[in-house]
């Protein structure tokens, strides 16, 4: 069981409030993502459930017990560092083990959980060897046995790819989606990326500023985000987002459109502007349109056989059944 209830829990360091009154609730078994910019509170939050911080005020609930003051050797949970915090002079063997050594479990216990552990995370071969003799991805993962020998009632991952090249992230990322699906043991996890948020959760929280700004599963918050903020957040490239004349058509202060819900063309379309900076990926191309008298830049995201050069005069058409509008608070106009 791993069902984590927040009840109006704050925390304030001195005079300075960083989480307001806060309620959140995760279920057993799913995977939260805690996503925002940097200073938003997503680590604090985290590492409040974990029990590294203390609560200023409100309960945290483990499976429906009062954890707040509950020290965090006790809450049944483990928890991965950004920093991979293994001992250099053991071997993947011993510092898998070394929390059930510190708990005083049979010899014989322990390398059953030791072993089950590596095969999951592919590490049987590298059992004698010592993290030296590592990729970062391969010590990630020791870090991450460590704490499935815990056999914990939730994993708290704290960034724990940050460290890694993009390719390694990429594949880190599969693998901890994968360990969850195959454990089905509530997860945690925090980061700034929100590709990262999108492509493994299956609830992700956006924090700004230790509010909850929205909680919901990628394709709510894709679909369906709450106000600008979360808007602009979630989705990569970046949501335009357009005000004047062209909004107020909607009935909007403002209007965003996603860059790939945008049809661009040499000759037909609603919008026009001048092609700036053309990023090609291969199977996609981003076009910075300039000049189109809505936005200083509005971004498509085309074919990536599409093939526009810089100053070319191209056509914009939205499409008209995803636009998202926005009043003057910011918020969603249903």
């Amino acid at each position: 069981m791993g069902r984590i209830v927040l009840e109006n829990v704050t925390k304030s360091f001195g005079e300075t409030q960083v989480i307001p009154p806060l309620n959140l609730t995760i279920e057993d078994g799913e995977f939260a993502v805690f996503v925002g910019p940097s200073g938003c509170g997503k680590s604090t939050l985290l590492r409040l459930i974990a029990g590294l911080e203390e609560t200023t005020s409100g309960q945290i609930l483990i499976d429906g017990e009062d954890a707040t003051q509950i020290p965090p050797s006790k809450r049944g949970l483990a928890m991965v560092f950004q920093s991979y915090a293994l001992y250099p002079h053991m071997t993947v063997r011993k510092n898998i083990a070394f929390p059930l050594r510190m708990a005083k479990m049979d010899q014989s216990e322990i390398d059953k959980k030791v072993e089950g552990a590596a095969k999951i995370l592919n590490l049987a071969d590298y059992l004698e060897q010592k993290p030296g003799q590592l990729s970062g991805g391969q010590r990630q993962r020791v870090a991450i046995g460590r704490a499935i020998v815990r056999e914990p009632a939730a994993f708290l991952f704290d960034e724990p790819l940050s460290n890694l090249d993009a390719a390694l992230r990429v594949g880190m990322r599969l693998e901890i989606s994968e360990l969850h699906n195959r454990l089905e043991t509530t997860m945690i996890y925090v980061t700034h990326d929100q590709v990262e948020a999108m492509t493994m959760a299956n609830k992700i929280v956006v924090l700004r500023a230790g509010h909850i700004e929205q909680v919901g599963s990628p394709l709510d918050l894709y679909r369906t985000p709450r106000n600008l903020f979360v808007a602009g957040f979630i989705g990569s490239p970046k949501m335009n987002f357009i005000e004047g004349p062209e909004a107020e058509k909607h009935g909007a202060k403002t209007i965003g459109v996603r860059p790939e819900h945008i049809t661009v063309s040499a000759d037909t379309g609603p919008w026009s502007g001048r092609v700036g900076v053309s990023e090609h990926l291969g199977s996609d191309t981003f076009f910075h349109i300039h000049d189109t008298g809505l936005a200083e830049t509005i971004t498509v995201r085309a074919d990536g056989e599409v093939g526009f050069k810089h100053g070319d005069t191209v056509h914009l058409t939205p499409r008209a059944d995803v636009i998202h509008r926005f009043d003057a608070e910011g918020l969603r106009i249903a």
